[in-house]
């Protein structure tokens, strides 16, 4: 049976107008995401709140405009969804240059704007992008473990990455924890697995008494491991000893699938 004339062109009509009140709300709103981030937005919204139950426990406690960087610890594929949710603007994730380079992945990281990082030893291209964005007011997430925390360890060695990126662009660093995120030892696994997420934000760690000492290695690496310890803490670990990864730290093989 065929709709009648009348029929197709208020269907037709309707559509339009749904589309057009849409993209009013989103003119209106003017969120500081493109069309395109703000669908991938709201399909991360999805799986994180549906699928993986999120809550977030208090807000991101930055300006509009004001740069930082998030530092989390790392059991997921997927952690970047979780503190998304926090944040009202695009996160700049270090990602492992070879997802980002990935056929699968590379068109949807690059426009959610991804910096493609080496995994060992010191990339200064993707330091330098960190630092720009950070300095330029934007958000910037790095994972200080370096890779998905599969061990018994409540965190792996870290490098002290993160707070050169904040020293050199004078931002704060701002410690999150992740309770509970979904993971099965592939990248694909928490997509088919259900989890009840639990997300802490801390309190932003003020650099300014050591913006003239970001070339001070052992300033660095104290910063770094006063940021991890207060995500320690905010996991109800009081005391933690917090390791550090050797300068030119690289995965083992069996860690990269």
């Amino acid at each position: 049976m065929t709709m009648p004339h009348s029929n197709t062109i208020y269907l037709v009509g309707g559509s339009v107008f749904v589309v057009a009140v849409v993209w009013l709300v989103y003119l209106l709103r003017r969120p500081p995401f493109s069309p395109l981030q703000w669908i991938m937005l709201w399909g991360s919204m999805l799986f994180a709140k549906r699928l993986w139950h999120t809550r977030v426990n208090n807000a991101l406690p930055v300006k509009a405009g004001q740069g930082a960087v998030l530092v989390a610890n790392h059991r997921s594929a997927v952690d970047p969804f979780f503190i998304q949710l926090a944040a009202n603007r695009v996160v700049h994730w270090m990602v492992a240059r070879e997802y980002v380079e990935h056929p699968a992945f590379s068109w949807f990281l690059r426009r959610t704007g991804a910096i493609p990082a080496n995994r060992g030893g010191i990339d200064t291209a993707a330091t330098r992008e960190a630092i720009r964005l950070a300095a330029n007011g934007e958000l910037v997430g790095m994972l200080p473990e370096g890779r998905i925390n599969m061990t018994d360890e409540f965190l792996m060695p870290v490098r002290p990455g993160a707070a050169m990126v904040a020293l050199r662009a004078r931002v704060p660093l701002i410690p999150c924890f992740i309770d509970g995120a979904p993971y099965n030892k592939t990248i694909y696994s928490p997509f088919f697995m259900r989890a009840k997420v639990r997300v802490t934000i801390g309190t932003p760690i003020d650099l300014s008494p050591y913006y003239d000492r970001h070339d001070d290695p052992d300033v660095v690496r104290t910063l770094i491991v006063r940021c991890m310890s207060e995500i320690a803490r905010l996991s109800g670990r009081q005391e933690y000893d917090v390791q550090l990864a050797g300068r030119n730290w690289k995965p083992r093989p069996e860690e990269l699938p």
